[in-house]
């Protein structure tokens, strides 16, 4: 049965209420190193070498879902750095009230992640995450305001956002999907190369990052809350495997492992 709430959209009044609130929220952004580990930089034949001391737990979070659009899990995986073995994960079963709405994804997915972290530290607060990477953008957004930086301010935990595409920016021309498509072509030759996503303001909203050798397709990396982007990407890149940094692919992964499991076997855990 189709959800009410769901099917009935928002009002322009109420999306300009939310942009009220990222706008209010911004202005508790940090968008620089406000860390509980440290970072050196080492020289190994002529290469620089970052290290993170004191780096032991890192999340990841995302949501994934069963067979519509409302009926949603919503998972957090706790990594040892720097093995990046599991050691912990948690998710709960949602029916979300509101459709997706580019630009305010945060107002449909954020409450049962903070929810997640709330659990965590009540339980298990020895190994709460010192970082946490989210499957969305952070200041990678058209008011610097993604999923990744809602979800660090209202937690108060630094956050990295990473997301396979973006959303259309209005500062010039060097940030249409068109432009970047072909400028990471061009110059994101091997794993770890970088390209940032800078407006014609100046600005710089991100990165386009090639995570490894063998895959070709960039993730897009930006700051979430508490962090740089140049840490963020060194995090990132630390953490991955497989394209997708390895904190969110285990969320996406063990989430949909869950609905297999226990959600398409027991549709009733959703009534």
């Amino acid at each position: 049965m189709k959800n009410s709430n769901y099917y009935s959209n928002p009002s322009i009044s109420q999306m300009e209420e939310w942009a009220r609130v990222q706008t209010e929220l911004k202005s508790k952004l940090i968008e620089t190193d406000d860390l509980k580990f440290t970072k050196t930089i080492k020289e190994d034949n002529g290469e620089q070498i970052v290290e993170f001391d004191e780096l032991s737990y890192i999340g990841g979070v995302d949501l994934s879902f069963e067979n519509n659009e409302e009926d949603a899990i919503a998972s957090l995986i706790i990594l040892k750095y720097p093995s990046l073995e599991v050691i912990y994960e948690n998710f709960s079963a949602v029916k979300l009230s509101l459709p997706y709405i580019a630009g305010f994804l945060a107002f449909r997915e954020v409450t049962p992640l903070l929810d997640l972290l709330q659990i965590l530290k009540k339980t298990n607060p020895d190994i709460f995450p010192q970082v946490i990477i989210v499957d969305g953008n952070g200041t990678l957004h058209p008011r610097r305001f993604g999923l990744a930086s809602h979800l660090g301010v209202l937690a108060n935990v630094p956050t990295i956002g990473v997301g396979k595409n973006f959303l259309q920016i209005d500062d010039g021309e060097n940030l249409t999907m068109a432009h970047v498509k072909a400028a990471v072509k061009e110059k994101l030759k091997k794993g770890g190369d970088t390209y940032l996503l800078q407006g014609q303001s100046g600005m710089i909203w991100g990165a386009a990052v090639r995570s490894l050798d063998n895959t070709t397709n960039p993730i897009f990396v930006s700051v979430g809350h508490r962090i740089s982007l140049e840490t963020s990407i060194q995090i990132v890149l630390k953490c991955c495997r497989y394209r997708i940094p390895e904190p969110t692919r285990q969320a996406d992964i063990r989430s949909r492992e869950f609905i297999r499991n226990h959600i398409l076997s027991d549709q009733s855990i959703l009534q």
